[in-house]
Protein backbone atom coordinates (compact mmCIF):
# COMPACT_ATOMS: atom_id res chain seq x y z
CA UNK A 1 0.00 0.00 0.00
CA UNK A 2 1.47 3.44 -1.06
CA UNK A 3 2.00 6.23 1.30
CA UNK A 4 1.55 9.87 0.04
CA UNK A 5 2.62 12.50 2.70
CA UNK A 6 0.01 15.29 2.33
CA UNK A 7 1.34 18.36 3.73
CA UNK A 8 -0.84 21.91 4.30
CA UNK A 9 -1.71 24.23 6.75
CA UNK A 10 -5.14 24.34 5.93
CA UNK A 11 -6.88 21.32 8.17
CA UNK A 12 -9.98 21.34 5.82
CA UNK A 13 -7.59 20.92 2.99
CA UNK A 14 -5.66 17.93 4.59
CA UNK A 15 -8.67 16.01 5.84
CA UNK A 16 -10.54 16.41 2.70
CA UNK A 17 -7.27 14.73 0.88
CA UNK A 18 -6.94 12.44 3.26
CA UNK A 19 -10.46 10.67 3.31
CA UNK A 20 -10.45 10.52 -0.78
CA UNK A 21 -6.92 9.12 -0.49
CA UNK A 22 -7.74 6.30 2.26
CA UNK A 23 -10.93 5.62 0.39
CA UNK A 24 -8.92 5.72 -2.95
CA UNK A 25 -6.55 2.89 -0.70
CA UNK A 26 -3.45 4.42 -0.12
CA UNK A 27 -1.71 4.97 3.52
CA UNK A 28 -1.49 8.60 4.33
CA UNK A 29 0.46 10.71 6.85
CA UNK A 30 0.36 14.79 7.14
CA UNK A 31 2.41 17.92 8.24
CA UNK A 32 1.17 21.17 8.57
CA UNK A 33 4.66 23.07 7.97
CA UNK A 34 7.29 22.72 6.08
CA UNK A 35 10.01 21.69 8.96
CA UNK A 36 7.54 18.86 9.63
CA UNK A 37 7.19 17.30 6.00
CA UNK A 38 10.86 17.05 5.90
CA UNK A 39 11.21 14.96 9.28
CA UNK A 40 8.38 13.21 8.29
CA UNK A 41 10.19 12.21 4.79
CA UNK A 42 13.25 11.24 6.23
CA UNK A 43 11.25 8.69 8.66
CA UNK A 44 8.84 7.57 6.38
CA UNK A 45 10.06 7.84 3.17
CA UNK A 46 6.39 7.99 1.50
CA UNK A 47 5.68 6.78 -1.80
CA UNK A 48 4.84 10.47 -2.96
CA UNK A 49 4.25 14.07 -1.19
CA UNK A 50 1.41 16.16 -2.24
CA UNK A 51 2.63 19.70 -1.34
CA UNK A 52 0.99 22.85 -0.63
CA UNK A 53 3.59 25.73 -2.09
CA UNK A 54 2.11 28.49 0.33
CA UNK A 55 3.42 27.26 3.88
CA UNK A 56 4.02 28.67 7.02
CA UNK A 57 7.92 29.18 7.62
CA UNK A 58 9.64 26.84 4.93
CA UNK A 59 7.36 27.69 2.32
CA UNK A 60 7.00 24.84 -0.08
CA UNK A 61 9.51 25.84 -3.10
CA UNK A 62 12.02 25.63 -0.60
CA UNK A 63 10.81 22.43 1.01
CA UNK A 64 10.60 21.14 -3.24
CA UNK A 65 14.09 22.23 -2.95
CA UNK A 66 15.25 20.65 -0.45
CA UNK A 67 13.69 17.43 -1.58
CA UNK A 68 15.32 17.27 -4.47
CA UNK A 69 18.38 17.53 -2.78
CA UNK A 70 17.95 14.53 -1.10
CA UNK A 71 16.33 12.08 -3.75
CA UNK A 72 13.80 11.83 -6.25
CA UNK A 73 10.34 11.07 -4.48
CA UNK A 74 7.21 12.33 -6.58
CA UNK A 75 5.81 15.62 -5.69
CA UNK A 76 2.43 17.26 -6.44
CA UNK A 77 2.35 20.69 -5.19
CA UNK A 78 -0.67 22.53 -4.77
CA UNK A 79 -0.94 26.49 -5.51
CA UNK A 80 -3.58 28.52 -4.41
CA UNK A 81 -3.45 30.74 -7.53
CA UNK A 82 -3.61 29.87 -11.10
CA UNK A 83 -0.45 31.99 -11.39
CA UNK A 84 1.86 30.62 -14.40
CA UNK A 85 5.09 31.29 -12.25
CA UNK A 86 3.79 29.55 -9.61
CA UNK A 87 3.88 26.30 -11.59
CA UNK A 88 6.85 27.22 -13.21
CA UNK A 89 8.55 27.60 -10.07
CA UNK A 90 7.63 24.55 -8.87
CA UNK A 91 8.16 22.46 -12.04
CA UNK A 92 11.41 24.01 -12.46
CA UNK A 93 12.44 22.97 -8.78
CA UNK A 94 11.59 19.26 -9.67
CA UNK A 95 7.90 18.94 -8.90
CA UNK A 96 6.07 16.34 -11.08
CA UNK A 97 2.87 17.43 -11.68
CA UNK A 98 0.53 20.39 -10.25
CA UNK A 99 -3.25 21.63 -8.89
CA UNK A 100 -4.59 24.95 -8.35
CA UNK A 101 -7.09 25.21 -5.62
CA UNK A 102 -9.90 25.11 -5.59
CA UNK A 103 -9.25 21.26 -6.44
CA UNK A 104 -11.50 18.35 -6.88
CA UNK A 105 -10.08 15.89 -4.31
CA UNK A 106 -11.17 12.98 -7.17
CA UNK A 107 -8.60 14.81 -9.47
CA UNK A 108 -6.47 14.63 -6.84
CA UNK A 109 -6.68 11.19 -6.65
CA UNK A 110 -5.98 11.04 -10.38
CA UNK A 111 -2.86 13.03 -10.32
CA UNK A 112 -1.18 10.92 -7.41
CA UNK A 113 -2.28 7.41 -9.35
CA UNK A 114 -0.62 8.53 -12.50
CA UNK A 115 2.48 10.56 -10.74
CA UNK A 116 3.34 6.64 -8.80
CA UNK A 117 2.72 5.17 -12.61
CA UNK A 118 5.50 7.08 -14.01
CA UNK A 119 7.52 6.11 -10.41
CA UNK A 120 7.07 2.26 -11.71
CA UNK A 121 9.80 0.69 -13.43
CA UNK A 122 8.71 -0.56 -16.90
CA UNK A 123 10.41 -3.84 -17.62
CA UNK A 124 9.42 -4.56 -20.95
CA UNK A 125 9.31 -2.65 -23.96
CA UNK A 126 5.75 -1.11 -25.84
CA UNK A 127 5.37 -3.00 -29.01
CA UNK A 128 7.25 -1.58 -31.96
CA UNK A 129 10.19 -0.75 -29.69
CA UNK A 130 13.79 -1.94 -29.88
CA UNK A 131 15.44 -1.68 -26.42
CA UNK A 132 18.23 -4.02 -27.80
CA UNK A 133 19.06 -7.47 -26.78
CA UNK A 134 20.49 -6.55 -23.35
CA UNK A 135 17.07 -5.23 -22.15
CA UNK A 136 18.76 -0.85 -22.67
CA UNK A 137 17.57 1.88 -24.41
CA UNK A 138 20.57 3.43 -26.29
CA UNK A 139 19.92 6.40 -28.39
CA UNK A 140 23.20 8.48 -28.54
CA UNK A 141 25.37 8.16 -25.44
CA UNK A 142 22.08 8.13 -23.94
CA UNK A 143 21.72 4.82 -22.33
CA UNK A 144 18.19 4.26 -20.63
CA UNK A 145 17.44 1.35 -18.22
CA UNK A 146 13.61 1.07 -17.86
CA UNK A 147 13.17 -2.22 -15.60
CA UNK A 148 16.08 -0.33 -13.16
CA UNK A 149 14.62 3.39 -14.21
CA UNK A 150 18.55 4.66 -14.17
CA UNK A 151 20.12 6.41 -16.60
CA UNK A 152 23.77 6.80 -17.76
CA UNK A 153 25.46 9.66 -20.41
CA UNK A 154 28.73 8.90 -21.40
CA UNK A 155 28.69 6.56 -18.46
CA UNK A 156 27.96 8.81 -15.66
CA UNK A 157 24.77 8.27 -13.73
CA UNK A 158 22.20 10.78 -13.90
CA UNK A 159 19.42 10.90 -11.08
CA UNK A 160 15.89 12.11 -13.15
CA UNK A 161 12.41 12.58 -11.29
CA UNK A 162 9.90 9.88 -12.30
CA UNK A 163 8.59 12.43 -15.35
CA UNK A 164 11.48 13.60 -16.66
CA UNK A 165 12.54 10.09 -16.67
CA UNK A 166 9.14 9.12 -18.60
CA UNK A 167 9.78 12.10 -20.81
CA UNK A 168 13.18 10.85 -22.21
CA UNK A 169 11.93 7.79 -22.52
CA UNK A 170 9.31 9.15 -24.76
CA UNK A 171 11.71 11.13 -26.76
CA UNK A 172 14.78 8.72 -26.90
CA UNK A 173 12.14 5.57 -27.85
CA UNK A 174 12.02 7.13 -31.34
CA UNK A 175 15.57 9.44 -32.44
CA UNK A 176 14.58 11.93 -34.76
CA UNK A 177 10.86 11.56 -34.29
CA UNK A 178 9.35 15.07 -34.00
CA UNK A 179 6.94 14.82 -30.96
CA UNK A 180 4.59 17.94 -29.79
CA UNK A 181 3.74 19.05 -26.58
CA UNK A 182 0.47 17.49 -26.52
CA UNK A 183 1.84 14.04 -27.04
CA UNK A 184 4.23 14.99 -24.69
CA UNK A 185 1.91 15.52 -22.26
CA UNK A 186 0.02 12.56 -22.60
CA UNK A 187 3.23 10.29 -22.71
CA UNK A 188 3.98 11.41 -19.12
CA UNK A 189 0.37 11.71 -17.94
CA UNK A 190 -0.97 9.01 -19.39
CA UNK A 191 -3.79 11.04 -20.12
CA UNK A 192 -3.49 14.60 -20.88
CA UNK A 193 -5.11 16.49 -17.51
CA UNK A 194 -4.87 19.64 -19.04
CA UNK A 195 -3.27 21.71 -21.96
CA UNK A 196 -0.93 23.12 -20.07
CA UNK A 197 2.11 22.35 -22.04
CA UNK A 198 4.38 24.71 -20.84
CA UNK A 199 4.88 22.21 -17.95
CA UNK A 200 6.67 20.13 -20.74
CA UNK A 201 8.74 23.05 -22.07
CA UNK A 202 9.62 23.64 -17.96
CA UNK A 203 10.44 19.25 -17.61
CA UNK A 204 12.87 19.44 -20.89
CA UNK A 205 14.71 22.28 -19.48
CA UNK A 206 15.20 20.23 -16.32
CA UNK A 207 16.15 17.48 -18.36
CA UNK A 208 18.67 19.69 -20.59
CA UNK A 209 20.36 20.66 -17.56
CA UNK A 210 20.80 17.26 -16.24
CA UNK A 211 21.85 15.39 -19.18
CA UNK A 212 23.52 17.88 -21.58
CA UNK A 213 27.49 18.54 -21.35
CA UNK A 214 26.45 22.65 -22.48
CA UNK A 215 22.30 22.95 -22.02
CA UNK A 216 22.12 26.12 -23.91
CA UNK A 217 23.56 24.03 -27.02
CA UNK A 218 22.04 20.41 -26.46
CA UNK A 219 23.02 17.89 -28.03
CA UNK A 220 20.09 15.36 -27.15
CA UNK A 221 16.72 17.04 -26.82
CA UNK A 222 16.38 19.31 -30.05
CA UNK A 223 13.87 21.92 -29.78
CA UNK A 224 11.71 21.71 -33.12
CA UNK A 225 10.02 25.45 -32.62
CA UNK A 226 6.80 25.93 -33.50
CA UNK A 227 5.83 21.88 -32.61
CA UNK A 228 7.81 20.70 -29.72
CA UNK A 229 11.00 18.21 -29.61
CA UNK A 230 12.64 15.28 -30.67
CA UNK A 231 15.53 13.13 -30.14
CA UNK A 232 19.05 13.61 -31.63
CA UNK A 233 19.68 10.96 -34.60
CA UNK A 234 22.67 9.77 -36.45
CA UNK A 235 22.32 12.58 -38.73
CA UNK A 236 22.69 15.07 -36.38
CA UNK A 237 26.04 14.21 -36.17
Amino acid sequence: MPTILVVDDEPKIVDLARDYLVHAGFMVVTAGDGMTALDLVAERAPDLVVLDLGLPGIDGLEVTRRLRHRGNVPIVMLTARDEELDKVLGLELGADDYLTKPFSPRELVARVRSVLRRAEPRPTASAGDDPGRDGLLKAADVVIDEGRMRVEVGGRAVELTPTEFQLLVALARRPGQIRTRSQLLDAVHGVAFESYERAIDTHVKNLRRKLEPEPRVPRYILTVHGVGYRFADDRDG
